[in-house]
């Protein structure tokens, strides 16, 4: 305890302990300030290309838990395999449906949509039944092109992984 009024420390002992303690405690925000400007730099020489990549894998996320008690789309399994987002339409093919949760569903990755190419006639048989012919027909249908900015890509993985975070916390 200090003898004086504005007196820091009791004695040397003190102040040396003190002043490590003052010192580490500087380091340590110094540390985490460089490890911030550090990200934001990161984050501003990603690619379009990146930040579509990130996105893709948030909706994709999203798409698995919002299906997780459904069956794949293509061929009706339930079995324990590695499940994948499926496009209906695939991104080379329409890349504006590319994040369109009409266009994507559950859909076992190995067999239905890596060794079938996407199984795609289960797999219309199947959204048929699950959002109609009218939504299919959409789908199948001309879209206009969408070619995303950087910001609304950023918009997107925010948005879905906010959903993700949702069905986490319900889902347990």
């Amino acid at each position: 305890m200090p003898a004086k009024p504005l007196q820091v420390a009791c004695g040397v002992p003190c102040a040396v302990a003190l002043a490590k303690a003052a010192g580490e405690k500087e380091r340590k925000s110094l540390a985490q300030l460089e490890r911030k400007e550090l990200k934001a730099a990161k984050e501003r020489i990603k690619s379009r290309g990146e930040h579509l990549k990130e996105a893709q894998a948030a909706f994709n996320e999203w798409v698995r838990l919002r299906d997780a008690d459904q069956p794949c789309i293509s061929c009706g399994t339930f079995a324990n395999v590695q499940y994948a987002a499926g496009h209906y339409r695939t991104v080379a093919a329409a890349p504006e449906l590319r994040f369109e949760p009409l266009n994507v569903h559950k859909q076992c990755n190995k067999n239905c949509n890596k060794e079938k190419s996407g199984n795609i006639v289960g797999y219309r048989v199947s959204l048929v039944r699950k959002i109609g012919a009218d939504a299919v027909e959409w789908l199948e249908g001309p879209h206009e092109p969408k070619k995303y900015t950087i910001d609304e890509i950023k918009a997107i993985k925010a948005h879905y992984r906010a959903l993700v975070r949702d069905l986490q916390r319900v889902t347990g």
